[in-house]
């Protein structure tokens, strides 16, 4: 099987799948959605993303699924205002227009943008945990949440093999052990230390002269 045939596989299975409690973006359809294909627009966006970086040497591994970035996006700290979809194959799936803004999505993205072809962003938990079956809310994952979402975890790292881990957030770095590198969460007033932090991971990882680390106003 190509690595593409079981990226494909992943994300199929992936979208059969339950993780606890929460609502599986791949497979159904609620809140903002403009129409029962979303589902399968996300499903696509995802093999769009991780089929040219099914050879990057970085996986970063956030903690969730947010309802402001990957519920409509399908994509890890990529929301749908990020979709430029005149230039991109990728599309949006909510009603809003202009696609929802993800302020974590912007701060992560900005910062890894040299190098952003060579990084995998992914979450622990692909799925949405969600407060109470309400769609615009966030809520930690649950345990057996992360137990299980570590399994798609490293089904994906197994298939990638990345040569660099890192972890964004306590919940990522718990779940991944002491050996992977962690960085601050950009929410809740961990904007620059995240981008400090990420930066530092990837011009050691990456070297590269076209860098710019000039520091962000925020």
């Amino acid at each position: 099987m190509t690595r593409t045939a079981a990226l494909r596989r992943l994300i199929d299975d992936l979208a059969g799948a339950r993780i606890g409690a929460t609502f599986n973006q791949y497979r159904d359809t609620d809140g903002d959605d403009a129409g029962p294909d979303a589902p399968r627009i996300r499903r696509e966006n995802l093999l769009r993303y991780l089929e040219p970086r099914r050879s990057a040497p970085v996986m970063l591994v956030a903690e969730a699924a947010g309802w402001r970035g990957a519920r409509y996006s399908g994509l890890c700290l990529y929301c749908e205002r990020q979709i430029n979809e005149s230039t991109t194959p990728l599309r949006r799936t909510s009603r809003h227009p202009g696609g929802w803004s993800e302020p974590s999505a912007t701060i992560v993205q900005r910062a890894i943008a040299p190098w952003a072809d060579r990084v995998v962003l992914w979450n622990l938990v692909p799925t949405h945990p969600r407060r109470d079956d309400m769609p615009h809310t966030n809520r930690p994952p649950r345990r057996d949440e992360l137990v299980e979402g570590a399994r798609w975890t490293h089904r994906l790292l197994d298939l990638l093999q990345p040569r660099h881990v890192a972890a964004i957030g306590k919940l990522a770095a718990g779940a991944l052990g002491d050996d992977v590198p962690g960085v601050r969460h950009p929410a809740h007033g961990g904007a620059t230390a995240c981008t400090q932090q990420l930066r530092a991971l990837l011009q050691q990882w990456l070297p590269t002269d076209a860098v710019d680390t000039s520091p962000d106003v925020y």
